[in-house]
């Protein structure tokens, strides 16, 4: 039973660390500071889902059907390619956007009376990216793990077709897989904090949408010659 756990949770880290467009979408927001808790549990709860559904029996499926294979396979290539070349545009056309980090401003500040006694108060004028409200973020996200077919290929097929192999135990099977999911997201949380002190410029934006823009062009080149 261990082996057929720890066999799902080191595939699907192997899988799931990749820059994906779930994970670059989850950076984005978590650097921002907005709902990355609840889209870590929306990624999780989808993931879940779907390799439940390859545990079950679909990856098995796909191997009498190759055709679906391929409409998934050509079906990603579009989606990544796509998310990369905005990403791209993003970095050759860059917006004004920072974010705001509890650390000292080393910008000056302006002071501005506070009218009791004549006593200034220091004022910090920082410009932030816009807040996203909780819905619209959680559908988009719901979106960009749902209409992605690299997901699908990711969890129900390969993960499905693998836990094939463990017989009666590909239920633990997928319970490592699931396990492994969690732990990646929990530390997408964590890592998205810390990395928001070296994103508080517009440059720093343009060499991150450069890096994710290289990525995903790369897993697109990379699942249409697969």
């Amino acid at each position: 039973m261990l082996t057929a756990f720890l066999a799902g949770l080191g595939l699907c880290l192997s899988l799931i660390i990749a820059p994906g467009a779930q994970n670059v979408f989850l950076l984005r927001m978590g650097v921002k500071r907005q709902h990355v808790v609840a889209l870590a549990v929306t990624c999780l709860v989808s993931d879940v889902i779907l390799i439940a559904t390859g545990v079950a029996g679909f990856g098995a499926v796909v191997r009498h059907l190759p055709w679906i294979f391929e409409l998934v396979r050509w079906g990603g290539v579009a989606f990544l390619a796509a998310y990369g070349l905005a990403a791209a545009w993003r970095a050759l056309r860059p917006q004004e956007q920072s974010i705001v980090v509890d650390e000292p401003a080393a910008a000056p500040a302006a002071p501005v009376s506070s009218g009791t006694g004549g006593v200034a108060t220091l004022v910090r004028a920082t410009q932030t990216a816009p807040a996203r409200t909780l819905a619209p973020a959680i559908l988009s996200c719901l979106a960009i793990t749902w209409l992605n077919p690299h997901a699908y290929l990711d969890t129900v097929f390969l993960v499905g077709s693998v836990s094939a192999g463990y017989g009666d135990l590909r239920w633990i099977f997928g319970a490592g897989a699931v396990a492994g999911s969690a732990i990646w997201f929990s530390l997408m949380t964590v890592a998205a904090r810390f990395a928001a002190r070296w994103l508080r410029s517009p440059r720093a934006w343009r060499i991150l949408d450069g890096f994710i823009a290289v990525a995903m062009l790369a897993l697109a080149a990379g699942l249409a010659v697969a």
